[in-house]
């Protein structure tokens, strides 16, 4: 293989990423030990407007009988696993092959997407020989057809360069990001913070793999009516971080339940709030101005809090101690959510000894 693997990955649009994260969530929940390209094409059809739904749907195939199809290959699958699963050989060469279609294809894209996903595994050769295995069906796409008018084939779907930008997921124009719009009203958001969800829809994200359980917990605690505050516990490097940007990919492409579509995650950036705030108070004026911008968003928005345990003046300089004091009337009302992340030392240290913002919180390890 000629193109480094990250880099195709980075190619991904935030369909097809989502698709692949999902995929290996598929292959985890079935203690499988590689991902292969059922998992990946069985993610896609979730998808309701993906390119490969759509072409599928304008080619009469009946998209139940192709699931069946996919999840029987996959049952067959090795299984027993209980580590973190690797890519087939078969992806690598999906990938590169998807992306010389979309450098090649008039006019050529900047970013995989699901149909040349579906044009790499019935052109590339290897490929080839292994879609029969995936489901019969695959023989019924008009190959030759989607190779020239492939951009025909997708009219409507949510991959289609004009209707990307307006979409967030299955959503419509109204749940548009303003962000990517203009410019926004909120300066102490756009100081201190950072838009996950954002990033996520412009693919600086990467994938985020073997996540899909602790993704899940986060989103199910997010949907409560109360203690709906997720915090992420576990040792430095685990990837507590990751499942974050896992959920703002998700939401980036509508896979989410519909209270969550729409939503934006950004990240408190710690270290710019501490900057220079020597002045007793400096600090809480910050937050208090983050915290205020989030409460009347528009859209909602979810505040990601790494190293939470700053909040509460974990050894901070004169004056953060009283931090805690302004999260705790905001996250009782449900005037805004969150989502932190602490190591599980800091976690027993610091925050079980502030009962009132424990109490806000449920924990996922």
């Amino acid at each position: 293989m000629s193109i480094n693997l990250k880099t195709l990955i980075g190619k991904l649009n935030d369909i097809s990423r989502v698709a692949t994260t999902r995929a290996a969530g598929i292959c985890v929940s079935l203690g499988q030990y590689e991902v292969d390209i059922e998992h990946v094409f069985l993610a896609l059809l979730e998808q309701e407007r993906s390119d490969f739904v759509v072409i599928a749907r304008r080619c009469d195939i009946n998209l139940s009988a192709l699931e069946a199809d996919l999840r029987r290959e996959i049952a067959s699958f090795k299984s027993g696993s209980a580590r973190t699963p690797v890519f087939s050989r078969h992806l690598p060469q999906l990938f590169e092959q998807a992306w010389l279609i979309a450098s090649c294809h008039l006019p050529p894209s900047s970013c995989i997407r699901s149909g040349h996903l579906l044009l790499a595994l019935l052109t590339e050769p290897d490929l080839a020989q292994l879609a029969p295995r995936a489901s019969k069906l695959f023989a019924r796409f008009p190959l030759a057809e989607l190779k020239h008018r492939l951009d025909q084939y997708t009219l409507g779907s949510q991959e289609e360069p004009s209707v990307a930008v307006a979409a967030l997921g299955g959503a419509d124009a109204a749940h548009v990001d303003p962000a990517l719009q203009a410019g926004t009203k909120t300066p102490a958001l756009d100081q201190f913070t950072t838009n996950l969800t954002q990033l996520a829809q412009a693919g600086k994200l990467d994938p985020v793999i073997g996540r899909e359980l602790e993704i899940r917990q986060v989103t199910d605690i997010l949907m409560r009516r109360r203690q709906n505050n997720p915090i992420l516990t576990g040792e430095a490097g685990v990837g507590k971080t990751a499942v974050v940007e896992g959920l703002a990919l998700r939401i980036a492409v509508g896979n989410v339940p519909p209270l969550l579509r729409g939503v934006r995650i950004h990240t408190l950036d710690m270290g710019l709030l501490q900057a220079g705030a020597s002045v007793k108070g400096e600090f809480e004026s910050r937050l208090k101005n983050v915290i205020d911008e989030v409460k009347k968003s528009p859209h909602a928005i979810i505040l990601f809090i790494d190293e939470a345990h700053a909040m509460i003046g974990a050894g901070g300089p004169a004056g953060q101690g009283d931090a805690a004091n302004l999260l705790k009337p905001a996250l009782a009302r449900g005037e805004m959510r969150s989502v932190a992340a602490n190591t599980w030392s800091e976690f027993k240290k610091y925050f079980e000894k502030d009962a009132a913002l424990a109490r806000r919180f449920l924990v996922v390890k």
